[in-house]
């Protein structure tokens, strides 16, 4: 840290490091509660005092901090403590714009994670193999909100007990027109290749909201649009559906019916066991969709 005038430039970069630091140490600690008694949990607790302490010894001083997009200049970057405060500091400001990012795109995270929750409740199964899976291509960060790009249908299973084959299906390119009518982003596609039968698909909503929904409210709305959209019904049937939608303390799930149209909301809890019995009722739903007789 340069003295004099303490107001330069490395001493602002300093001070913007420390502040993220101690917040990132701060959400590690309170994030893994178990650990308090290792030696990591020790360190970063050590770090992050460290750095409360000297951002608040910068701010006596009257440090600035240093804004985002600063650039130092030649000869400070050749100051080798210098660059690594730096180089950590980047790293940080990264990592709070991808944290920006999951707030400013949730609604489009959600449906990733509601679509990967599909996914595994139909791999966890015995009789299912993956006959096809499309390559996921990860993002560094974001993009309009999606960290995976895909082709279409995500992933293709056979259950070999049912003779069943299951597409699950991500903003599908072409979703025909009763799921264009459904307003739905992702569905359950399920067909018996030794029957002749219409394939079925299930609709699946993802609504993300800061508030709890009412679910009640939202399962009628859904059984009644899938009601109306029954008369698009021509090479395919689709008379059920499932809401997913994040909880903000308890989970929950309800059912509604109405005429020949059924639709499930299931709301899933952040964490802990809440998070589990959400991931049950999905889990649940799918196997029960499996199992029904194709129409």
């Amino acid at each position: 840290m340069r003295c004099g005038n303490f107001d330069t430039l490395d001493n602002r970069v300093v001070h913007a490091y420390t502040r993220l630091a101690s917040d990132v140490a701060r959400e590690w600690m309170r994030e893994h509660p178990r650990a308090e008694h290792t030696a990591r949990y020790a360190q970063v607790d050590g770090v992050g005092k460290s750095c409360r302490a000297m951002a608040r010894a910068l701010a006596d001083l009257g440090v600035m901090i240093a804004p985002a997009g600063v650039k130092p200049n030649y000869v400070l970057m050749q100051d080798r403590s210098f660059r690594e405060v730096h180089d950590g500091w980047l790293r940080l400001l990264l990592r709070r714009k991808i944290e920006d990012d999951l707030w400013a795109w949730q609604a489009e995270t959600w449906t990733d994670f509601a679509v990967l929750a599909i996914i595994l409740a139909i791999y966890e199964l015995e009789e299912a193999i993956l006959v096809a899976q499309s390559p996921i291509s990860w993002k560094a960060e974001a993009v309009g909100g999606r960290w995976f790009d895909q082709d279409r249908p995500l992933a293709v299973f056979w259950l070999r007990d049912k003779n069943r084959i299951g597409e699950v299906q991500a903003r599908p390119e072409r979703p025909g027109p009763l799921l264009s009518a459904a307003q739905a982003h992702a569905a359950l596609r399920i067909s018996d290749p030794s029957r002749s039968d219409l394939p079925r698909r299930v609709a699946v909503w993802t609504p993300h909201a800061l508030r709890t929904m009412d679910l009640d409210e939202a399962d009628h709305e859904a059984a009644q649009l899938l009601g109306q959209v029954q008369r698009f019904a021509q090479t395919e049937v689709m008379r059920k559906g499932l809401i997913m939608t994040p909880a903000h303390d308890r989970g929950a799930d309800v059912r509604t019916a109405r005429g020949r149209a059924t639709v499930t909301a299931i709301a899933i809890a952040p964490a802990g066991k809440n998070l589990a019995s959400g991931f049950d009722a999905v889990r649940d739903f799918i196997r029960g969709e499996l199992s029904e007789a194709t129409q």
